[in-house]
């Protein structure tokens, strides 16, 4: 089950908030709140708030537990930009880019599946023809 949360028009930067999202992608969302809120930086505590709403969400829509929760995705896309001028020297003006974003983090559940009967690892039992330690190889004097 996947659970999905947006906060949109977000008065920040997507380039300084994906810095953040990067540092909580795939994690369990206790890990990732814990990231967060040490992290001294604006983008931590808007993204927080975003997995907050994502996983109450999760909790209460869904009926998932909340120990269970992994963070499949945050992603950060560019909102719209706000353009202001400045004056400058000569009667000419720069232009001043008021960026914005939107934040949004999908949390997936996992649930018990039922497994196969008769489905094995086969990596996990060594057999006589697949040794799980590879033999030395000796070396003869040159």
């Amino acid at each position: 089950m996947e659970v999905k949360s947006t906060t949109k028009f977000v008065r920040l930067s997507p380039k300084k908030a994906r810095d953040v999202a990067r540092e909580i992608q795939g994690l369990p969302v206790s890990s990732a709140l814990d990231i967060l809120t040490f992290t001294p930086k604006k983008a931590a505590q808007l993204i927080g708030k975003t997995l907050k709403t994502a996983i109450a969400d999760a909790e209460n829509n869904f009926s998932l537990d909340v120990g269970t929760l992994m963070i499949k995705e945050a992603v950060i896309g560019s909102a719209p930009t706000q353009r202001r001028f400045k004056p400058r020297a000569k009667g000419s003006a720069g232009p001043i880019l008021r960026r914005s974003s939107h934040i949004s983090i999908t949390l997936v559940g996992s649930t018990p599946e039922k497994k196969k009967k008769g489905a094995r690892k086969a990596a996990a039992v060594p057999t006589e023809e697949s040794p799980a330690v590879a033999p030395a190889v000796a070396e003869t004097p040159a």
